[in-house]
């Protein structure tokens, strides 16, 4: 057996050019005796400004390695369709090895990833620490950055990923009754199809010009905090002095909860002043970044980081923690950010201080500040566990919390929708992201509750579009306020 030390854009690792797990030919680690790992899995800072991360033909090799992992375990055959698309692909070579697919396919499998971690988090004995040191969400983001930077991003990617610019446009008042008309009508849909390839079936999301921030411009922002002070306003003694938090937020009304469905922030806001927790807008926000992340737009997200950071700062400064109601967004700035941007110091101090916002309100449940005043029950609830919010490791709060309502019955379903950011608004995607989602709408369908939910607005439209009937998904927020009577 060869050994050789061999330097990835994460780090020097001892490879063997021998295999030593079944599975097939391919490089994989020396000294892996032991299957599995019983340590917690950890993630590699990812090192995307060095040369070497952008290296095709290193990047074509790890690939083959990491598939041969994959091949040989098959462990995640039931998660995205990236593992379906590589097998099925494997089993039809003569050989029944990687190293006999088509090179094509590879990429296939790359666009089949939609980067929600739930292989690396919840499936995948060969994680970091494990000396295979297999990151499969990380390999794909690389592969998609290797291509944005040899190919650019398309017109397509760039219009569905602009969450901003499209935003402000659709929003300008009487645009916005056209846009969303278009969006509603046969002929709009099909103009959708030809120009971006939207799915003539998938949910599109409505448009609002009276947003969120404007909706909610009573709360102030940070600057007018800032210049008040922490604590000027008295309100800093409704948390314990060892608390995790600090009892006052400010609100990152998100690009969604900003402009597509605004009541999820007004219902938040409602939610936290009823618990005597202040509220305060950011002065500016953009795109967390999420979307161009799922692109491979490194130098995009790089940009958007820029500007928010700073913002972000400027409220942990003033005293206030950071919430936000679409968990992409939290998870972004809680993980993503800070293994893209290790060195960075505001990211770290960021990462720390912002909350999904049941996890905030659990803090204080924790601290016997929550107010359980309920006015009425909710009955039986299907809660749909969004991927983002399962791989921040937080735990179920958003269902530990409904469950304090009284006669209220929470059932969970922690699988995947199938929406996935653009992935299942795209045609040639739609198909697999429907049967992705089937098993969460079957069971939605077939528990016949009072309410069905999801932390994710998107994932509760995928939800919806599948099941018979028009029955619409109420957000946690929005229930949590039903059942205080606000």
């Amino acid at each position: 057996m060869c050994l050789e030390l061999r330097n990835r854009a994460d780090g020097f690792y001892l490879m063997s050019s021998t295999p030593t797990e079944p599975g097939g030919a391919g490089s994989r680690p020396a000294a892996v005796a032991r299957e599995g790992s019983l340590e917690a899995p950890t993630r590699h800072p990812i090192d995307w400004r060095n040369s070497a991360f952008y290296d095709e033909a290193a990047l074509t090799k790890e690939l083959g390695r990491v598939f041969d992992i994959c091949h040989g375990c098959r462990r995640c055959f039931s998660l995205c369709n990236s593992f379906p698309t590589l097998f099925d692909a494997v089993d039809a070579t003569a050989t029944g090895e990687v190293e006999a697919v088509d090179k094509k396919v590879f990429w296939q499998v790359v666009d089949h990833c939609y980067l929600c971690d739930m292989c690396f988090m919840t499936k995948c004995p060969y994680v970091p620490p494990h000396p295979w040191n297999v990151d499969f969400p990380h390999l794909m983001l690389r592969a998609k950055a290797v291509r944005t930077r040899r190919e650019g991003v398309s017109f397509r990617n760039r219009a569905l990923a602009a969450t901003d610019t499209v935003g402000k446009i659709a929003g300008i008042p009487v645009i916005v009754e056209v846009v969303n008309a278009v969006n509603h009508s046969s002929a709009g849909r099909a103009l959708l199809e030809k120009t971006l390839g939207v799915d003539p079936t998938a949910p599109v999301p409505e448009y609002h010009s009276r947003t969120a921030r404007k909706r909610l411009r009573r709360l102030g922002n940070v600057s007018a905090a800032a210049a008040a002070g922490p604590g000027a306003d008295g309100s800093a003694a409704t948390s314990p002095a060892n608390s995790e938090i600090t009892g006052k937020v400010a609100l990152f009304t998100t690009c969604y909860g900003n402009r597509n469905d605004p009541r999820i922030n007004e219902d938040l806001v409602a939610v936290f002043e009823h618990n005597d927790i202040p509220v305060t807008l950011l002065a500016q926000e953009r795109c967390c970044g999420m979307p161009r992340l799922e692109l491979g737009d490194l130098e995009a997200v790089a940009r958007l980081k820029e500007h928010n950071i700073p913002q972000l700062i400027g409220a942990i400064e003033a005293g206030l923690d950071i919430v936000a109601p679409i968990p992409s967004c939290v998870l972004m700035f809680k993980q993503e950010l800070p293994l893209l941007f290790a060195d960075d110091a505001a990211v770290k101090r960021v990462a720390k201080r912002i909350f999904d916002p049941f996890e905030y309100l659990m803090h204080r449940h924790r601290a016997g500040l929550l107010r359980t005043d309920f006015k009425r029950t909710l009955g039986k609830v299907s809660y749909h566990v969004p991927c983002h919010l399962r791989v921040q490791n937080i735990g179920l709060k958003t269902r530990d919390l409904l469950r304090l309502v009284p006669d209220t019955t929470i059932e969970t379903i922690e699988r995947c929708s199938g929406h996935n950011g653009t992935y299942g608004v795209k045609k040639e995607f739609r198909a697999a992201s429907m049967k992705i989602g089937r098993p969460v709408i079957q069971r939605v369908q077939s528990a016949a509750a009072e309410h069905y939910t999801s932390d994710c607005p998107m994932a509760g439209e995928q939800i919806q579009s599948g099941l018979e009937g028009d029955r619409a998904p109420e957000h946690p927020l929005t229930l949590l306020r039903l059942a205080y009577g606000l």
